[in-house]
C-alpha cells in the first residue's frame, strides 16, 4: 500500500472520528429515528428559554407535505418543505422551566420521531458588582479621588518650589 494511500485513509478515519466526538459537543441535535429516513432535530439542541431554535426533519418521502412539530418547550409548530427537508424555527417561552423536553414529529403519512430539546435558564444579571473607585463609578467617590490627587500634586509642587527657594536664599 502507497504511503500516500495510508495518509488519506488516517485523514478520512480522523474527520470521522472528530466529527462523531465534536457533534454532541458543540451542540449538533442527535435525532432519534422512527424510519430510515423520518427524523427531527432541533438546534441547538440545548437553548436559553427566551431563544430561537430550529427545526428540522424528514418524513420519509413525505417531505413535500408540511408536518408538525410538538413540545411541552414551545407548543405546536408546521414545519414546512425546504430543501428536501422539512424546516421551522420557533421561540422558546422566556418563562419556561428549565429540563429536557421531548419534541415529536407528527408527518402526514403517519410516520412519527422524537428528540430531546434542553432548555437552560441562566438568569443574567443587569449590571456588573460596584466595585472599585476608578473615574467611572457612580458617585462621589472617583471625584474625590481624583481632587485629592491633584491636591497632592499642588502640595507638592508648593514645597518643592518654597524649598528651592530656600537653598538659594540660604547660600
Amino acid at each position: 500500500m502507497h504511503a500516500a494511500s495510508l495518509v488519506g485513509r488516517s485523514i478520512a478515519a480522523g474527520a470521522i472520528a472528530t466529527a462523531l466526538v465534536s457533534g454532541p459537543l458543540f451542540g449538533a441535535a442527535t435525532p432519534v429515528s422512527a424510519g430510515p429516513n423520518t427524523f427531527v432535530e432541533v438546534t441547538p439542541n440545548t437553548a436559553q428559554s427566551g431563544s430561537r431554535v430550529n427545526i428540522r426533519a424528514s418524513c420519509d418521502g413525505g417531505n413535500n407535505q408540511q408536518a408538525t412539530v410538538h413540545s411541552d418547550a414551545f407548543g405546536r409548530v408546521i414545519v414546512r418543505p425546504n430543501n428536501g427537508f422539512l424546516t421551522g424555527s420557533v421561540t422558546i417561552p422566556g418563562s419556561k422551566a428549565p429540563g429536557s423536553y421531548g419534541v415529536n414529529l407528527e408527518c402526514q403519512n403517519g410516520n412519527t420521531a422524537t428528540t430531546t430539546l434542553t432548555v437552560v435558564n441562566m438568569s443574567q444579571g443587569s449590571q456588573g458588582p460596584a466595585a472599585g473607585g476608578g473615574g467611572t463609578a457612580n458617585g462621589l467617590g472617583g471625584t474625590l479621588i481624583l481632587a485629592g490627587g491633584l491636591g497632592i500634586l499642588v502640595l507638592g509642587a508648593t514645597f518643592g518650589l518654597f524649598g528651592s527657594r530656600r537653598r538659594r536664599a540660604g547660600r
